[in-house]
Order: C-alpha cells, then structure tokens, then sequence
C-alpha cells in the first residue's frame, strides 16, 4: 500500500508541478493567452504577475526535500488559487469548460497533499 501511494503522490505531484510552473512562467511573464483570460475575469494585469511568482516558489516548495510547513503553505496557495480561479469563471457567467484546467489542478493539488508521503508531512506532537 505504501509504495503504490508513493506512486501515484509521484504521478500526481510531477502533473502538478509541471502545470504550475508553466502557468507560472506564462503568468509571470503576461504570454500564452493568460492576458485575455484574466481581463475576461475583470482583475487587473498586474495580477498574473504576483500569481505567476507565488507557483514558481510554490513548485519549489513542494519538490524540495524537508520543509514541511513550506509545503503546507504551498499546497493551500496552491487550492486557494485554483478555487478562487474556477469560482472567477463561474462568478462571471462563463462555461464549466472554462474552468476545467482549474479545477484539474484542483484536484491533483489535493491528490498530491493527500497521498504525501510521511517525511513530507507535519508531524504532531499529539501523535
């Protein structure tokens, strides 16, 4: 059981991170379409900026080994930036399709912090 959960924490956190860190860039550097997304959403350009920056670090957080309180962080900035951009198409009247690559991330966002391994986890003092 361990070493399947190991697998798909693997599978899913590579998707993950691959997906963040293009969206990042693309975001960061205001290419690939993410203007016209982002107007279409009524927030300001600068906006894609800051998001693009926070994945980047984001991505950089959940791969590297240790710092499991980093993790956390970044695993919530990472659900609340997908949320919040699936709740954005469906606030402003779009289609469910537009907001699938958002709600894909989503749910592999929450597949990775779910099936994270123990070393990667904080550990209670409780436990």
């Amino acid at each position: 059981m361990d070493k399947r959960n190991k697998i798909i924490y693997w599978i899913v956190t590579v998707f993950l991170s691959v997906g963040m860190l293009a969206g990042g860039i693309q975001q960061m550097l205001q290419i690939g379409g993410y203007n016209e997304i982002i107007t279409k959403l009524h927030y300001p350009l600068y906006v894609l900026s800051i998001l693009g920056i926070w994945k980047i670090l984001g991505v950089i957080a959940i791969l590297i080994p240790k710092f499991p309180l980093l993790k956390e962080w970044a695993y919530a900035g990472f659900f609340f930036a997908m949320s919040g951009a699936a709740i954005s198409h469906f606030a402003v009247g779009q289609s469910f399709t537009e907001a699938i690559p958002a709600l894909i991330l989503l749910l592999v966002t929450v597949l990775s912090w779910y099936f994270r391994p123990s070393d990667r986890r904080i550990i209670s003092k409780n436990n």
